[in-house]
């Protein structure tokens, strides 16, 4: 196993700007691989899929293969890939897709620390049939978000459980390994997004226990696309159809609409670019996913215990959060200094960051009461050179 970040450096040409991206939250680097790959797309993928002419054969075999790149990274089943314009269209299509009965009696679990789109959805499903929705809570002192407070939650009422994979502010990881089990107990839709750990993590939707995974290209230098895999496609079919298309079947019955061929193209690229950032990394795709990812996994943990450490050294920063098993990211609030500033100072310092989101982890953590956190997160193009550069910085607001 090994990475070398100077030649991962050399596959994004966007990093020649001078700036230094902690901002993988709001979309990743872009490698070149993956906008040639768009490129190229958006000459050649103009035609509907089907099978009558070349062209539109070319457009088919593309999206064939987004869900097969898609069905690789989170090792599932390419037969249950669901790809759309974003992961919040795609839970939408989700939520409308589950049969209105299943709400007269029912409930939805979801979650504090969720991004918006993977809350927001279930929430208006709740509203419009009066179905009950309960709320796990985040830990405030780790920011962690605790499994054990899911037995009393889920019950034989429950339907939906919505949970994240990894914390978009302060980085931790959840447990979902023991949540599933308690969901398969009442048969309830286990439905995890794992966007944000996506980019720093292997995934396995089977030895995660989720019956639906959720990613989006985004947060890993693709296109703003997301994908949804079930681990079990036949899934599918006991859900109602979304489709404008009354002949679709399989995945199809979820997606909305066509999907542009060129964005199916940088999917394929974006997926293949992860797999090739180990250059040692041989065999099938998916082998060679786990291994650089577990390459990236280690290169980034210790970056992000340098990161943390000096940040500590620091008397006015203060870290939100104090869970250890996270991915590289991480929400500090500044004495005296709001969020707005600290991020613009920043960029005064050729430093991209992300302040003062509307987070409701963060909100109960208190962050508001400081004027706000200001989040950061590594990529696997991060350097010591510019965690330091980020510290010296910081601590001239001291």
């Amino acid at each position: 196993m090994s990475f070398d970040v100077a030649s991962v450096r050399g596959l994004f040409p966007s990093l020649g700007d001078g700036w230094i991206h902690f901002d993988p939250q709001a979309g990743m680097q872009i490698p070149d691989s993956v906008a040639t790959a768009v490129s190229r797309g958006f000459r050649q993928l103009v035609s509907t899929p089907g099978d009558s002419y070349p062209a539109a054969r070319d457009s088919a075999e593309a999206l064939d293969g987004a869900r097969r790149a898609i069905a690789d990274l989170v090792a599932a089943d390419a037969a249950g890939v669901v790809l759309g314009p974003s992961r919040s269209s795609l839970i939408h299509s989700l939520a409308e897709a589950v049969t209105p009965n299943t709400w007269l009696r029912g409930q939805v679990v979801v979650s504090r620390q969720d991004d918006e789109p993977n809350i927001v959805p279930w929430l208006r499903v709740v509203e419009r049939y009066g179905a009950r929705v309960r709320w796990a809570e985040v830990d405030v002192e780790t920011g962690e978000l605790p499994a054990w407070q899911y037995p009393e939650l889920i019950t034989g009422d429950t339907e939906i459980v919505a949970v994240t994979l990894a914390s978009a502010s302060t980085g931790a990881i959840t447990d979902v390994s023991e949540i599933a089990p308690l969901t398969r107990q009442v048969g309830a839709l286990l439905v995890v997004d794992a966007t944000n750990a996506a980019p720093y993590l292997p995934l396995d939707i089977h030895e995660l226990g989720a019956d639906v995974l959720v990613v989006s290209a985004e947060r890993w230098g693709g296109p703003r696309m997301a994908a949804m895999a079930f681990r079990e496609p036949h899934t599918i079919d006991r859900l109602r159809m979304v489709s404008m298309n009354p002949r679709a079947v399989g995945p199809e019955r979820l997606e909305l609409e066509p999907h542009q061929g060129a964005l199916l193209a940088g999917l394929v690229a974006s997926v293949e670019h992860l797999a090739g950032l180990d250059a040692d990394a041989i065999g099938k795709r998916r082998r060679r996913l786990v291994t650089a990812m577990d390459g990236v996994y280690d290169y980034l943990q210790r970056l992000n215990f340098y990161l943390t450490t000096t940040l500590e050294q620091l008397g006015q920063v203060h870290l939100v959060g104090t869970g250890e098993n996270r991915i590289p990211v991480l929400s500090f609030t500044v004495d005296g200094v709001s969020a707005d500033k600290v991020v613009r100072r920043l960029a005064d310092n050729g430093i991209c960051a992300l302040g003062d989101l509307p987070n409701r982890a963060l909100s109960r953590m208190g962050a508001d009461d400081f004027g706000g956190a200001v989040t950061i997160g590594l990529a696997p193009y991060s350097t010591p050179y510019e965690v330091d550069h980020l510290v010296r910085t910081l601590g001239s607001l001291g």
